[in-house]
């Protein structure tokens, strides 16, 4: 796979899982670092994921564990099909892929609306994780949040922008360098500072794949919601099947903040707070390291 100026991967080794959706070939992509225990990381959904945001958190673990980072099909360097992107399908892969790619128990790190999608696997498969920490959990994707449930309109959207014309000319409108920045600012990143020049190049890049917009608006629609509302998001956590953590960012929004906050106060997950928001991961890597190493430590031991 050809380098990029702007560095796509983490000097791990670049592997490639293939895998069939609906009769579709898939290819997915995902990387490699350092030896020992697996620990599995996975980015969180939304218009720029791509496994490099969780390129700080992996180059620390890889010094003391086996690390893998994917990019979620439909984003990242992952093939983009012309497919309905739905919760099934991202069920489906994980499932897959962890049956194929592991051989013992692993460690999973998951980041945003990808945690309820690891906490169902959790739930159906517990003997496959030995610890789970989820960074800035969500379940509802953004203009849902922002909306609330607009059903014929989100729909109207998805249609509107899956059109190869008009619906790709939204799509690059949306994801202009300033607007990237000004979503970072806004909800993704707690500290401003931290958006350089080269962050929002990256993610720009990660944007323009061919076919980009089909995972991305239906995650912006909710179309890739995993439930429906916080009872079902809660569900997952009760009883819990494995020990189970959520990182909370100080600088997370208000609504997602609360959901989060509801299942701390009334589920038994373990909870760690630290700095920045939906992005914490990709912010504030050696904090978020600072604080699951100990747990890491006592289950891969």
């Amino acid at each position: 796979m050809p380098k990029s100026p702007i560095s796509l991967d983490m000097g791990g080794e670049i592997r490639e899982f293939a895998w069939k959706w609906k009769g579709k070939p898939l290819r997915v992509v995902y990387e490699v670092l350092g030896e020992g225990k697996p620990v599995l990381l996975l980015p969180a959904l939304s218009t720029v994921s791509s496994r490099m945001e969780m390129a700080g958190l992996a180059t620390q673990l890889a010094t003391q564990f086996q690390v893998v980072v994917v990019d979620l099909p439909g984003f990242g360097q992952s093939d983009r099909p012309a497919v309905d992107y739905r919760p099934a399908l991202y069920h489906g892969f994980l499932r897959d892929f962890m049956q194929t790619v592991f051989t013992e128990p692993v460690v999973a790190i998951a980041a945003g609306h990808t945690a309820s999608y690891l906490m169902q696997l959790v739930q159906q498969q517990p003997a496959a994780f030995t610890y789970v920490a989820l960074a800035a959990p969500t379940w509802r994707g953004p203009l849902p949040t922002m909306m609330g449930e607009q059903k014929w309109l989100f729909k109207l959207i998805r249609q509107v922008v899956n059109t190869p014309i008009l619906g790709q000319l939204i799509y690059w409108v949306n994801t202009l360098p300033w607007l990237l920045g000004w979503m970072y600012g806004r909800h993704v990143f707690g500290d401003r500072k931290h958006i350089s020049r080269p962050l929002i190049t990256q993610k720009r890049r990660t944007t323009q794949q061919p076919r980009a917009r089909l995972a991305a608006v239906a995650f912006v629609t909710g179309a890739l919601d995993p439930v429906r509302s916080r009872k079902e998001f809660t569900d997952y956590f009760q009883p819990l099947a494995i020990p189970t953590a959520i990182v909370i960012g100080e600088q997370t929004p208000p609504k997602s903040r609360e959901e989060m906050e509801f299942v701390v106060h009334f589920t038994s997950v373990q909870v760690y707070r630290m700095p920045g928001a939906l992005g914490l991961h990709e912010e504030y890597p050696t904090e978020l390291m600072d604080g699951v190493l100990p747990f890491l430590r006592k289950f891969l031991s």
